[in-house]
């Protein structure tokens, strides 16, 4: 019988488990190192990408602002895939106008208006200053002839009124006709209407007490009131006052200065008014 050859001993067999174990520790450990390799971050990178798209949709630097989202929904159902290159963000300067300096136009109207303001003001106390010379020259005559009681000028804010109580100076009760003892007083008036320097208009106002008249001359109070201003505006046209300055109304007792319950009273109220009537407002009081 043919002895069967007895095999070799393997030396080596019992460690070559060894390399595959070390291979299998290798590429775990490239498997690792590839894993930390990508969950690593660049903090300040990933910052600046989140600031530039915050900016490209917040409608600062891309147009069209609401736009966007509604054109997405206008696509077609089936997209082919997007090959635009997409330009990189830069943020845009905006390019703002110069602003027109209007301030010299502006300056130009504001001291235009402040000039006639000025101007105005300027007027104004330029008449009361005349109106005031005429108050005290119409009362000093009055009270050189024993008139104060009956004739006053005073300043109001329609302008310089003279106001004349009709009775046993003017007029006779009921009538219209002038008297002489006041002549000497339209003389006087007639005289400050030719001084004034700023030319006022003049109106003669007629004013009565609220007694009924009832006369074939005068059938109402009304008429009266008109009839002595008529008297007095002729007489005063007659010494030479513009008459274009001139005018005449008649009130009757629609205005009394006092009450119509006495006597007194009532003759307070019989009375022509030769009112100056400004020409520029007013000045304000304390101005």
């Amino acid at each position: 019988m043919a002895r069967r050859s007895k095999p070799p001993e393997d030396h080596d067999g019992g460690e070559r488990w060894l390399l595959t174990y070390s291979d299998m520790i290798t590429l775990l450990l490239a498997l690792f190192v590839v894993l930390f390799s990508i969950s690593s971050v660049n903090i300040s990178k990933y910052i600046t990408l989140q600031q530039s798209l915050r900016a490209a949709f917040s409608g600062g630097i891309l147009t069209g602002g609401s736009s966007i989202l509604q054109s997405g929904s206008d696509s077609t159902a089936t997209h082919s895939p997007n090959n635009t290159e997409i330009p990189s963000l830069v943020p845009l300067t905006p390019t703002i106008p110069k602003p027109v300096d209007q301030g010299a136009a502006q300056g130009s109207v504001s001291q235009a208006q402040l000039n006639a303001l000025l101007s105005e003001a300027q007027n104004s106390s330029q008449e009361t200053t005349d109106f005031v010379q005429l108050e005290h020259i119409l009362n000093a005559y009055s009270k050189a002839h024993g008139w104060s009681n009956q004739v006053r000028a005073q300043i109001q804010q329609r302008g310089l009124v003279v106001t004349v109580l009709t009775d046993n100076l003017l007029f006779a009760s009921g009538q219209d006709t002038l008297q002489p003892a006041g002549l000497p007083l339209l003389n006087e008036i007639a005289t400050l209407i030719g001084i004034d320097p700023e030319k006022h208009p003049v109106v003669v106002e007629g004013y009565t007490d609220n007694v009924p008249i009832s006369t074939a001359q005068f059938p109402n109070n009304f008429a009266l009131s008109s009839g002595r201003a008529d008297t007095v505006l002729e007489y005063l046209l007659s010494r030479d006052v513009d008459p274009t300055r001139m005018s005449v109304a008649g009130f009757a007792y629609e205005d009394p200065i006092a009450s119509n319950a006495t006597p007194q009273g009532r003759a307070q109220n019989r009375r022509v008014e030769i009112v100056f009537e400004r020409k520029y407002p007013a000045p304000s009081p304390g101005a």
